[in-house]
């Protein structure tokens, strides 16, 4: 499990795909969103700062799908798959040395695209705690479902596709792009059922009301099912992952 978790991580810090996506593309956004609405806000800067900044957060951490995606495809047709499926190694070790790298990748992303708040538009941060918790929930969701897609796709192309709807329709539902408070009745129920809306709102409960862990109990709850129903569905759809990968 260790060796496959540290080749993986090598991988990554090769991949300058992944890092543009997750540190470059963010920051790009988190500054054309501030620059362009930040006059208007004035006093409300803050509130602005709070719902960009870890609103993309949010949206990008999703995309860590497509580097899931790709790199179980690649494992099953160049028959890695097959070969480790052939050794005394589990299914589960397998999981998690795929798995932990990814994880990593993801809150990495979560202190440098914060620390840029910080830095850049005086980010508050709030109870650390709390702020470590969420990050630590927010990158098992988004990694479980990367983890569940990449069983599941037939293809990289149809994974890459499911991710682009799963990450922007999910901020673009979720209250990522705009404050739910601002949509449609029918479109703030919907947004309560994705966990893009309780990971911000448990960043925003942190950052903006100085909230502990015991105020983001429900944020955390949801998040950890998410991320736990997702990592049961790619352990259960992992025997047909590995009868495509012997085909």
């Amino acid at each position: 499990m260790t060796a496959i978790a540290l080749m993986e991580l090598k991988k990554k810090t090769k991949d300058k795909g992944l890092w543009f996506w997750t540190f470059l593309l963010p920051i790009i956004f988190i500054v054309g969103f501030i620059t362009i609405f930040g006059e208007s806000m004035g006093a409300d800067s803050e509130q602005l700062v709070v719902q960009i900044v870890p609103g993309y957060t949010v949206m990008f951490s999703f995309y860590i799908m497509i580097s899931i995606v790709i790199a179980f495809i690649k494992d099953r047709d160049s028959g890695m798959a097959a070969r480790l499926a052939s050794t005394p190694l589990s299914h589960l070790k397998y999981f998690l040395g795929k798995w932990l790298p990814f994880v990593a990748v993801v809150l990495l992303q979560i202190v440098i695209l914060f620390g840029f708040g910080v830095v850049a538009y005086n980010l508050p941060l709030g109870d650390p705690l709390a702020l470590t918790v969420l990050s630590i929930g927010l990158a098992f969701v988004a990694t479980g479902c990367g983890m569940a897609m990449a069983v599941l796709a037939k293809t990289e192309n149809m994974g890459i596709a499911l991710t682009q709807v799963i990450a922007l329709g999910g901020a673009m539902l979720g209250g990522l792009w705009l404050p739910v408070e601002f949509m449609p009745d029918v479109l703030q129920s919907i947004a309560r059922l994705l966990p893009h809306y309780w990971a911000l709102e448990g960043f925003k409960i942190v950052l903006l009301e100085k909230g502990t862990i015991s105020d983001i109990w429900l944020s955390l709850v949801i998040l950890v099912g998410f991320g736990a129903a997702c990592s049961m569905v790619a352990l259960l759809a992992y025997p047909r992952y590995l009868r495509l990968a012997k085909s």
